[in-house]
């Protein structure tokens, strides 16, 4: 290995991904507590003392079979799903402040009237100069 190659690099490397998510199935709401909740109980049966941050120098010299590195990169996972759940949290809050926000059949109805209106009367539409 030099200097510039990570542990593990001489793996062939695949282009297929690991998990893709899959639009077609099943529900993509996540659940950050029923991830720690299994998460925390897996790291306490294996019993392997502290783990070091994924990614980190320390991470990257353990053996590729050493049960704590797999586990300290769940436990890193833990945080991204901890991210979606508040940004699927955030995007259905703006979505009820949206839905909120105007009586939007009453504005549909304006614009199919507006529509059907000049497109009775073409020659009052305003010209692009």
């Amino acid at each position: 290995m030099n200097g510039r190659e990570s542990p593990g690099s001489d793996r062939a490397a695949s282009s297929t991904p690991i998990a893709a998510p899959n639009p077609t199935v099943g529900s993509r709401q996540v659940s950050w507590y029923e991830t720690n909740q299994f998460i925390e109980a897996a790291v306490a049966q294996a019993n392997v003392g502290p783990l070091p941050w994924a990614g980190t120098p320390e991470w990257c010299a353990m053996a590729d079979g050493d049960p704590r590195k797999l586990l300290a990169l769940a436990v890193a996972g833990e945080h991204h799903v901890l991210r979606v759940e508040v940004a699927q949290t955030s995007q259905a809050e703006a979505s009820r402040a949206v839905s909120a926000a105007a009586d939007w059949p009453k504005v549909a109805r304006e614009f199919t009237g507006r529509n059907e209106f000049y497109a009775a009367r073409p020659w009052l539409r305003r010209a692009v100069s």
